[in-house]
């Protein structure tokens, strides 16, 4: 019988590979505060929502009215 677990929570290099982009990138965005992280121990994970509250973020920022396309995150 296999049981199927859902991931809470990636390593900032899963983060990256998830959004496309770079590890060092998702650190600095961690270290501003623009992704949420959580500490377990000495280690440094990210919920999995907080990467869906970011791209959110980023989708209504892109669309607000006026908007010159630059998000000024990141």
């Amino acid at each position: 019988m296999s049981v199927q677990t859902e991931r809470i929570v990636y390593t900032v290099e899963e983060a990256a590979e998830r959004l496309g982009v770079g590890r060092t990138l998702v650190y600095a965005l961690v270290r501003s505060g623009d992704i949420e992280s959580i500490a377990i121990g000495r280690l440094r994970r990210i919920p999995c929502d907080a990467l869906d509250d970011f791209v959110a973020r980023l989708r209504a920022l892109a669309s607000s009215p006026g908007d010159s396309g630059d998000s000024g995150i990141g």
